[in-house]
């Protein structure tokens, strides 16, 4: 019987819902801020929030059990080196949940899991700004500037990499298309010879 077994199963066994957990909490500290369901957010927090704790205390016994969750040297080595000291000043509240939108194809609900002091800022979405196109914008390109520039040897590499080429509906539209060739198969079947010929 699950007496006093608190927490999300996330529809997964023991191992593979340790993994989940596991494999999120190192995204968290390396990218400082992640996007997942709201409910693996919720659990991967409490793991967070533990390996943060540990870290704050720098000795070889706590340096032994956050490698025992983590499984990696140098994520272990940055999180005593610079996430924990981060959070010297706080005694609890390390991580925050945001929530975000809802995925479209099983419509659950996303949520963004990140640290609360981070050591650079992270811009989600930039807006976009629309360029108004003119007709008189697009140029012809000649048949020297689309030819791939010869590599450069040593020192010599160029600065400044060519233009992308720029091609019309009109070009496209003019442009000879190619004769169908069967290949494999089609090529012996259309080949072959009946027998009344």
């Amino acid at each position: 019987m699950r007496h006093a077994k608190t927490g999300n199963r996330l529809s997964r066994n023991q191992s593979l819902r340790k993994a989940t957990l596991r494999d999120l909490a190192k995204a968290t500290l390396l990218q400082e801020r992640i996007c997942t369901t709201h409910a693996k957010a919720k659990e991967a927090r409490k793991l967070i929030e533990k390996l943060i704790t540990i870290g704050k205390k720098d000795t070889l016994a706590s340096r032994r059990r956050a490698f025992a969750i983590l499984c990696d040297h140098n994520l272990v080595s940055q999180l005593f080196k610079t996430t924990a000291p981060r959070f010297k000043s706080r005694t609890g509240g390390y991580t925050r949940i945001i929530p975000y939108i809802q995925r479209g194809g099983d419509n659950a609900e996303l949520a963004f899991l990140e640290l609360t002091e981070k050591s650079r800022e992270i811009i989600t979405n930039q807006k976009r700004v629309k360029v108004p196109k003119e007709a008189g914008d697009v140029k012809k390109v000649s048949e020297a500037e689309t030819k791939p520039a010869a590599p450069a040897t040593g020192a010599e590499r160029p600065s400044v990499t060519a233009a992308p080429t720029t091609h019309s509906k009109a070009d496209v539209k003019s442009a000879p298309k190619a004769a169908f060739k069967p290949m494999g198969f089609f090529r012996r079947m259309f080949q072959r010879k009946t027998g009344g010929e």
